[in-house]
């Protein structure tokens, strides 16, 4: 069974909460650890660490607990607790299906440049400097964090939440690769290949790019999937 998450890791985000505690903003902290992967599938969350950690009573801890069930990324098993889930292949092919949903559709739906691409830039710039030092988990999150920001640019609050939530699942299904530098490093520079037609306005360029992308990834996770755990 995989650790459980290092309560050190959640005090520096205990300051996050401020005087206006609430389970949305628990759910939320919890939610963004998931997507940087420091919570892996199986991970068992003790309600009196995370709770301690992060200055938050039961109630609110347990309401968080409920709000990212829904979201599909806990699981409660009864008389064991509450665990990080396990995606299927089934979730795999679901999640890239309203990935080229959503990300397909808020480029397509650009207006006139120029765009604000300064979050597209930071994050291939993140990840350039992670692919320069080794560190292909972080280089998961900096691909994250290009697609959050390719979807920013629809300037919609609803898909940024919508998308965040799908992303969040996504780092899950990350940690079923064994070779993480094999799989995220190749998409560096698509990445880049993205965010230059982007640069030029070529709103047609970068959808083709970006579907091709997430169709070569969805066939390398599902892949990956079916082997390691079945259909």
């Amino acid at each position: 069974m995989a650790a459980e998450i290092d309560p050190a890791v959640l005090m520096g985000d205990r300051e996050l909460l401020g005087r206006s505690s609430t389970a949305d903003r628990v759910a939320e902290i919890l939610r963004t650890r998931i997507a940087e992967g420091y919570l892996a599938p199986g991970s068992k969350l003790s309600e009196d660490s995370i709770g301690q950690a992060l200055g938050v009573s039961r109630n609110t801890l347990r309401e968080a607990f409920r709000l990212l069930t829904h979201e599909r990324l806990l699981t409660h098993e009864l008389n064991r607790g509450v665990f990080v889930r396990r995606l299927t292949v089934q979730d795999v092919v679901d999640i890239y299906r309203v990935r080229k949903l959503i990300e397909c559709a808020a480029v397509r739906s650009l207006s006139m440049p120029p765009y604000d691409l300064s979050q597209a830039e930071a994050a291939v710039a993140e990840g350039e400097k992670a692919s320069e030092e080794g560190a292909w988990a972080d280089l998961g999150t900096a691909n994250i964090h290009f697609h959050q920001a390719v979807v920013g640019l629809a300037r919609s609050t609803r898909l940024n939440e919508l998308m965040r939530g799908v992303l969040a699942e996504l780092r899950l299904v990350f940690h079923a690769m064994d070779n993480p530098r094999g799989f995220h490093e190749p998409y560096l520079p698509r990445n880049r290949e993205v965010l230059s037609a982007l640069r030029e306005a070529n709103v047609v360029r970068a959808e083709l790019l970006l579907s091709s992308y997430l169709d070569d990834a969805e066939k390398q996770l599902v892949e990956r999937y079916s082997e390691s755990f079945g259909g």
